[in-house]
């Protein structure tokens, strides 16, 4: 049975911004152009931003919408080659060279040849990305690179220059095809200057309050059109505080769901406060909001919901 052909990409900044939507993802027009011109040019997009804000989402849309394969490499502090490229199969190699000792095999130059042969790698997601795929290139996503370290910032660059990786025992695989690269930070620290010369670059922020309820509506379609509004107008308000973590998108989605769950048509004081953990994710963010200031900002949210008819 033949392989379905490979989705084509979008061809216009407008079918980039169709094809997010598709995937019930809400982007903006500057967002949506970034992506045409990293998916037309088959440059790597390197995507900042808080924690939460749909970075990581992006990548899960484009696999979805294509009908690529998702290969993700979640970065975190300590990552090595053997984690996210190849290593080889050091039992199963053990095994072969039992059994060639056993046989009577003493060439060493021909058994050496053997055990270091492709039947005995692991392909770790790097690798992986750079073979060929029925239904295109596969979608690789580098997640929160900014948890790795500077050494293996410098490793990628050859990978992101010229789709390769060089295995000292087998040569350099090179991708027929590059793949469709997102890279993610939650910006704790600064990535090399290096690294990102080989992406385009676009910072994801807080949607405002009318791309959120849009967003809303797609991701908690059972949520009250009341408590939406609700939902939205207290997250932008948190938003403008002093806070340890500010809610992202995510948050917003987490709490609206489990407000449906909870049977609630609208906010109110006691419902605010029974929820704040799935909203706020530190302690002192919560005792900061917990009481009188969630009854204030609410108070204050259903004035403005009122105000605007």
């Amino acid at each position: 049975m033949d392989s379905p052909a490979p989705l084509p990409l979008p061809g216009s900044i407008e079918a980039a911004q169709d094809l997010l939507r598709a995937g019930d993802y809400v982007a903006d027009r500057a967002l949506a152009t970034t992506l045409y011109l990293s998916l037309a040019l088959g440059r790597p997009l390197f995507l900042e931003g808080e924690a939460g804000v749909g970075k990581t989402e992006i990548a899960n849309v484009l696999a979805a919408t294509l009908g690529r394969k998702l290969v993700r490499l979640q970065c975190y502090e300590g990552l090595d080659v053997a984690s996210a490229v190849y290593e080889w199969n050091y039992s199963a190699q053990m095994i072969e060279i039992r059994l060639a000792e056993a046989e009577g095999v003493t060439d060493r130059d021909l058994l050496s040849h053997d055990i270091f042969s492709e039947r005995f790698l692991i392909r770790r997601p790097l690798l992986e990305a750079l073979q060929p795929h029925a239904a295109g290139p596969p979608v690789l996503l580098i997640d929160e690179i900014d948890r790795t370290d500077e050494p293996f910032e410098a490793f990628l660059l050859e990978i992101l220059a010229d789709f390769q990786i060089t295995i000292p025992e087998l040569g350099t695989v090179k991708a027929e095809r590059p793949p469709i690269v997102i890279i993610t930070s939650n910006r704790t620290r600064e990535i090399h200057d290096a690294l990102k010369r080989r992406c385009y670059y676009h910072w994801i922020d807080y949607p405002d309050a009318e791309r959120e309820l849009t967003i809303l509506k797609l991701k908690v379609p059972g949520a009250d059109a009341r408590l939406s509004q609700q939902v939205v107008a207290f997250v932008q308000e948190l938003r403008g505080g002093d806070l340890f973590k500010l809610p992202g998108v995510a948050e917003t989605i987490d709490w609206a769901s489990a407000l449906v769950q909870l049977d609630k048509l609208s906010l109110d004081p006691q419902s605010v406060n029974d929820t704040l953990g799935v909203l706020l994710k530190y302690q002192d963010d919560i005792g900061k909001i917990q009481g009188s200031e969630a009854a204030r900002i609410l108070d204050q949210v259903n004035a403005e919901i009122a105000a605007a008819g």
